[in-house]
């Protein structure tokens, strides 16, 4: 029996990201392998002070994945007290987390941390660790005492793991100075994407440039979508498809400029809209944050072959697509403008390659096994 306890910076839900196309692979692949998905944990009393309603954890659950039915299960810690109030807030959530794991009949798994706060899983247990990074959040804008917990956390892990991923060139540059990393890209599922679908009923009418993705400003230029909104007014709408936590402010202002907002969509839903809109665009920031990604958008935009318009950020910018346009800030909203076509016509050319999540979980099982072998359940 092989286990693995994952500790994710994001739920499972609808929204497929990254950790779940891997996964699910994972489980197809290996009748063996039993997995406990950690959420994030829930915040109380953060969400009080947010004026959201406060609750609790989700406990421990079954997920519902076909072929891996009674192997897969999801567990949400409740944070009782903020960091700043109990400094073992973390070590209380690292206890949670190997009781959960205790539950479901796991003696020896193996860890692969996501989030780096769970490092304190990984001094709790002493279980063989697998770092997998995604984005580097040690150049996001964050404050300076949750700035400092992240280099800490991440430098522990760095020496503590087993194995490091890495999805992108650039973390290979910036994280292989530390020690050996293993690169391991995005991808995207290339058959459901080329598979055509009806119009999303809540799409506008007429010419449609579409964003697909999360609508936060570590990644989007607020200020570049109300611009290029206000530049296709008259000849089209730009629509944004994602989680979107966006403070009130921005999202008054998007809802000014035209822009409409669609909200998450679940996996099955994607594909539609990114077929069924005229142009794709990646209206981000340049910054040294999302110099560190690997954007699983551009994956699913190359699958459904849409013409894109994106600003000079890695992946896109370097990218040998004809199809791909990339401009600055101030040439972004024309050339979005420029690209509506007069007439819809379904997606052409979609018969180039993609890469597959298929490889990449290949990829992944490798390193994965790599982490050694497990003790035998009692043992």
């Amino acid at each position: 029996m092989t286990d693995l306890v994952v500790a994710s910076l994001e739920a499972w839900d609808g929204v497929w990201r990254r950790n779940q196309y891997l996964l699910a692979g994972l489980l197809r692949r290996d009748p063996t392998l039993r997995l406990l998905f950690v959420e994030p944990a829930a915040d109380p009393l953060h969400a009080l002070a947010s004026r959201r309603p406060p609750r609790l954890g989700g406990g421990l659950r079954p997920l519902d994945l076909p072929g891996a039915e009674g192997r897969i299960w999801a567990y949400q810690p409740t944070k009782v007290l903020p960091r700043r109030i109990d400094r073992h807030a973390d070590d209380r959530l690292a206890g949670q987390i190997t009781r959960a794991a205790r539950r479901v009949g796991f003696v020896d798994p193996r860890l692969w941390i996501n989030d780096p706060s769970a490092v304190s899983v990984l001094r709790h247990t002493g279980w063989r660790a697998l770092y997998d990074i995604t984005d580097d959040w040690l150049l996001a804008d964050r404050s300076p005492a949750e700035h400092e917990r992240l280099v800490w956390d991440e430098a522990e892990l760095m020496r503590r793991c087993a194995e490091v991923v890495v999805c992108s060139p650039n973390l290979v540059a910036t994280k292989s100075r530390i020690r050996p990393v293993t690169l391991i890209p995005n991808a995207v599922d290339v058959a459901a994407y080329r598979v055509p679908t009806s119009r999303p009923t809540d799409l506008p009418d007429g010419p449609v440039a579409l964003y697909l993705g999360t609508i936060h400003r570590d990644r989007i230029d607020v200020q570049l979508c109300a611009a290029t909104a206000r530049k296709i007014q008259g000849r089209g709408r730009l629509v944004l498809v994602g989680p979107a936590p966006l403070s009130a402010a921005d999202t008054a202002l998007l809802t000014r400029a035209g822009v409409l907002l669609l909200g998450p969509k679940e996996r099955s839903e994607v594909p539609g809209y990114l077929q069924w809109a005229d142009t794709l665009v990646v209206p981000h920031v340049v910054t040294p944050f999302t110099e560190s990604l690997d954007p699983i958008k551009l994956y699913e935009y190359q699958a459904v072959g849409r013409a894109v318009v994106s600003t000079p950020v890695a992946g896109f910018r370097d990218t040998d697509d004809d199809r791909v346009t990339v401009a600055d800030a101030a040439r972004f909203p024309g050339e979005v403008a420029s690209s509506l076509p007069a007439r819809w016509r379904f997606p052409q050319r979609t018969d180039r390659r993609v890469p597959s999540w298929h490889d990449r979980v290949e990829e992944m099982a490798e390193v994965v096994g790599r982490l050694g072998p497990h003790q035998k359940d009692g043992a």
